[in-house]
């Protein structure tokens, strides 16, 4: 299976800059399986509650994404950059540095008069990631000094807005370097409306790690290796996911990070409780073992993600729901829209068909993916707010 397969062209103005006015504000696009591929569905995300089936299960990601680019010099007064990419323990950190030179082992970095870290390990895979001891908690010299890493496709430097927007309403957990973005359509509004339709939710923690900016350099999908990103599932949630099932509900993943979260962990036992770390690439013919549906936004050309939701969904039903949402002007990446998908491996009968009381002149038309071009530079994607190349969203 090739790179070069999961291609698409998308318009620079189609890739959003800012999020939507309001949380809920965006667009819902709809696959629904048939035998051909999929069927679609223009709606609003303010419509899920009615998409869904009291007894299913929404499970979310509450991971809170940290101010991981940080701003300081060496001793010798040079400019440094550094981007915290895992928090170790309460000093400690691996941090991807950026410089005219590396700091070299025991070298000091200065983000103020009263903060500074030293490099503890240091490293070059294809740039400088160091373990750096900090004088002070982590966390707390990020809250006072760090900024907020965008993704490199968004042009503009982070500021309140962001602060806010870039972040779940139910983000708990601290560690993450991205957002997990499926998440980012709720309020706290929609929730009570989701549970109050008899919807149950659940959580669980994925740390979303700096990989997610690298991009996919095999064309050779075999050879490619995916980062690993820390997750933990409570026994509160492994046990709702078995009440879901014993009650013939389903389990839809609110993100591409708690779908890796929860696959990784059946695939390693069949109680799903556990913490550990995922480096699992899924990839068409993949076989599912808990998600049923899926909540995500559209994903970069030729990024892991992208191959993900072609697994899950099938490779002609995402090819004509990308191509009808370039078509139809919808938002992409991190600010974007989403879309609700279905399992393509289940059986119709086993599917609630939220299309099903449609009249079919009310159904989207598919639409044929455009000739493959040369993907051009994403706005800002040359600027320093990450390492190097485009970020995958959740």
């Amino acid at each position: 299976m090739r790179l070069s397969e999961f291609d698409y062209h998308l318009p620079d103005d189609l890739i959003a800059q800012q999020p939507a006015g309001d949380r809920t504000g965006s667009r819902l696009l709809v696959v629904s399986p048939s035998p051909a591929a999929g069927r679609l569905d223009d709606r609003r995300f303010t419509e899920l509650p009615a998409l869904l089936t009291p007894g299913d299960l929404l499970v979310f990601n509450d991971t809170r994404v940290i101010k991981a680019r940080l701003f300081g010099r060496k001793a010798s007064g040079g400019a440094i950059e550094v981007f915290i990419e895992r928090v170790i323990d309460e000093h400690r950190a691996l941090a991807m540095i950026r410089a005219s030179h590396a700091p070299k082992v025991g070298a000091a970095i200065h983000f103020d008069e009263q903060t500074s870290a030293t490099v503890e390990v240091a490293r070059k895979p294809g740039g400088t990631l160091a373990q750096l001891v900090f004088d002070a908690p982590v966390f707390a010299v990020l809250e006072r000094l760090g900024r907020l890493p965008l993704p490199p496709y968004i042009t503009h430097d982070a500021d309140a807005t962001d602060d806010t927007r870039y972040q779940t309403v139910y983000a708990r957990e601290p560690g993450a370097v991205a957002a997990p973005t499926a998440g980012l359509h709720f309020d706290d509004a929609l929730l009570d409306r989701i549970r109050a339709a008899g919807i149950d939710t659940a959580a669980l923690t994925l740390h979303v790690g700096a990989g997610t900016f690298l991009p996919v350099r095999e064309d050779d999908l075999s050879r490619h290796q995916m980062h690993a990103e820390r997750f933990t599932i409570s026994r509160a949630t492994a046990d709702a996911i078995a009440a879901t099932r014993r009650r013939g509900g389903r389990v839809i993943a609110v993100g591409t990070t708690t779908m890796r979260a929860l696959e990784s962990a059946a695939a390693r036992s069949d109680d799903l409780a556990m913490t550990g770390e995922t480096d699992l690439f899924i990839t068409p013919g993949y076989r599912f073992r808990v998600i049923d549906r899926l909540i995500t936004n559209f994903h970069l050309p030729k990024s892991t993600l992208l191959i993900l939701v072609s697994a899950f969904a099938g490779r002609e039903a995402i090819r004509q729901a990308y191509a009808h949402a370039v078509d139809q002007r919808y938002r992409f990446f991190s600010y974007g829209d989403a879309m609700l998908l279905s399992r393509a491996d289940l059986a119709p009968a086993l599917q609630a068909d939220p299309l099903a009381d449609r009249p079919n002149d009310q159904q989207a038309p598919m639409q044929s993916v455009a000739p493959p071009e040369p993907p051009a530079a994403a706005p800002g994607a040359s600027r320093p707010r990450g390492p190097t190349g485009p970020h995958q969203d959740a």
